[in-house]
């Protein structure tokens, strides 16, 4: 054994190698040389040799070890091709060491690179992942993307490629057939396409690692703000799509690359996306704005794509706003916050889209509000990022609050109160404010300033003004009394009293809640310290007297 492995070799501080010494040399000059250099360094016989930065690593080496101890063959093919012609250019294995050296085979092999199929080139290029640096600097990457871009060009019409029309996502039925190998009249069935759609070509690159991805599209013509593609935004967004995907996974291949990787691609694609708006609804916006804001994005593409999404905000749904957050908090409520400021100060604002939004917008604060990490000034900024004249009713933005207090039970009696400022009692119903009034949670000075606005509402005859309008459908109070009938009759003189009556009685009921809790509010007040301090009240809190 000892006369077969003469020596030993650790490549790359990975995996040693026991070989024989007169076998490798036969073939490497760079062999030849670390070994009469390790020599005179040392006299210790089958002394360890460091080979570091070998192409490939360990399999790189074995490979060649296989073609030393083979006499000089081994089966070359589209997969190990590069490897094994940079493993020659390391060990420097050329003509004049031995005739038919392992690098004159892989040039010769490669010389034929004009006849692969496609799947022959994308193969070889994905075998250069792990010895990018080495594959880019020899020139064989470009030489490679360039016989990739011929055979877009021969089986695909660039026209509609590079063309920006919206009509680009036609159906596959459409789409003409394509081959992937070179002009050749006898193309074998095997090199033609499983897909006939227009990316097709796109939908092979995907397993390409993002650098090589980005030198094709660099070569196109279309990187950037030339990117003016439907076909190849949506392409890139796949990819993308695919690469975060594989990041939640913790695939292997996503942990070679950070997400700054992906950067110049995700900002094509918004390019893209912003040439081709027309083309994109609202909540495919969204979608293109979840798959790229983890690649760092650039300040500008976030801001011009933030800006199309915010001028339709008012086809947005619940789903679409619920953006999953960057930092502590469970959603992306600054996002939110940003796209109302762009939908408010919008060119085409109607006071049925805003309207709409304020819908929206509610039922999003109820969405939020149980996130513990949410701050009292963040549901004040979305509660009073819109006018009032947005909501008919305040009900929602008051139900929003009083889950918000429900779910941070801590929150100090200042903050409670601050946040009731977004609300307009005068747009709350009457069934909303007697819930306040008897909700503890609420500030009790807040309580009986609603009761006051209702009081006044009926002082002024707010509901007695229905009264008057005979003509229209039937009208029903909180109580569940009908107040007059729609089949457009005129109400009875002993109907009419009967109302006055009722709504007199009513202005009574308020005034007395009014005055109830006014002598309730030190008792209150003293309640709200208790809990603050973590005690308990000697006293049990009643409820107050119902106003209908």
């Amino acid at each position: 054994m000892p006369q077969l492995c003469d020596l030993a070799i650790n490549v790359n501080g990975q995996q040693t190698f026991f070989i024989n010494q007169k076998v490798l040399s036969a073939y490497s000059e760079k062999l030849k040389k670390i070994v009469r250099r390790e020599k005179r360094k040392s006299h210790i016989k089958n002394s360890i040799i460091e080979i570091d930065d070998f192409p490939g690593g360990p399999d790189g080496f074995e490979l060649v070890s296989r073609f030393c101890y083979n006499h000089g063959e081994i089966k070359i093919t589209v997969s190990n091709v590069a490897l094994l012609h940079f493993c020659a250019v390391f060990l420097g294995m050329t003509e004049n060491v031995s005739t038919s050296n392992l690098l004159k085979q892989t040039e010769t092999f490669l010389d034929g690179m004009i006849y692969w199929s496609w799947q022959d080139t994308v193969s070889c290029l994905k075998s250069c992942e792990l010895f990018l640096t080495n594959a880019d600097s020899s020139g064989l990457v470009e030489k490679l993307i360039f016989s990739l871009l011929g055979k877009i060009a021969y089986n695909t019409d660039i026209a509609t490629l590079a063309a920006s029309s919206s009509s680009s996502s036609s159906s596959p039925e459409t789409a003409s057939r394509f081959r992937f190998s070179s002009p050749s009249k006898t193309t074998p069935e095997s090199t033609k396409p499983r897909s006939s759609s227009k990316q097709w070509w796109f939908d092979d690159l995907i397993i390409l690692p993002p650098m090589i991805i980005e030198r094709v599209i660099k070569n196109m013509g279309a990187y950037g703000t030339d990117n003016d593609s439907l076909i190849l935004t949506k392409s890139l967004l796949h990819f993308l799509k695919m690469a975060v995907l594989q990041c939640k996974r913790g695939a292997k291949r996503a942990a070679l690359y950070s997400r700054s990787a992906y950067a110049g691609l995700a900002d094509t694609a918004v390019h893209g996306v912003i040439s081709m708006s027309c083309s994109f609804s609202c909540r495919g916006l969204f979608s293109v704005l979840r798959i790229v804001s983890g690649f760092g994005l650039s300040k500008d593409c976030r801001a011009k794509l933030e800006m199309l999404i915010g001028g339709m905000l008012d086809q947005a749904t619940l789903d679409d706003l619920l953006v999953s957050g960057h930092d502590r908090g469970v959603f992306d409520v600054n996002l939110v916050l940003r796209l109302m400021r762009i939908f408010v100060h919008s060119d085409l604002l109607s006071s049925q889209k805003l309207k709409k939004v304020g819908t929206l917008i509610d039922k999003y604060l109820c969405e939020i509000s149980p996130d513990q990490n949410l701050k009292t000034s963040k549901v004040l900024g979305v509660a009073e990022s819109l006018p009032d004249s947005a909501r008919d009713s305040f009900d929602g933005v008051y139900k929003a609050i009083d889950i918000y207090l429900e779910s941070h039970p801590t929150l100090p009696f200042e903050e409670r109160s601050r946040l009731c400022r977004c609300l307009n009692y005068e747009k709350m119903s009457l069934e909303a404010c007697k819930d306040l009034a008897k909700n503890p949670r609420i500030p009790p000075d807040i309580a009986v300033q609603a009761l006051k606005l209702q009081h006044s509402k009926i002082s002024k005859g707010e509901y007695s003004a229905c009264v008057k309008d005979v003509k229209g459908p039937s009208m029903i109070n909180s109580s569940g009394m009908v107040l007059y009938n729609g089949d457009g009759e005129s109400l009875s003189p002993e109907n009419v009293q009967d109302t006055r009556m009722n709504m007199q009685w009513r202005v009574m009921e308020l005034e007395k809640a009014c005055r109830e809790m006014k002598r309730r509010m030190p008792k209150l007040v003293g309640h709200d310290v208790n809990v603050m301090r973590g005690t308990t009240p000697h006293y049990s809190r009643s409820p107050l007297p119902k106003l209908c």
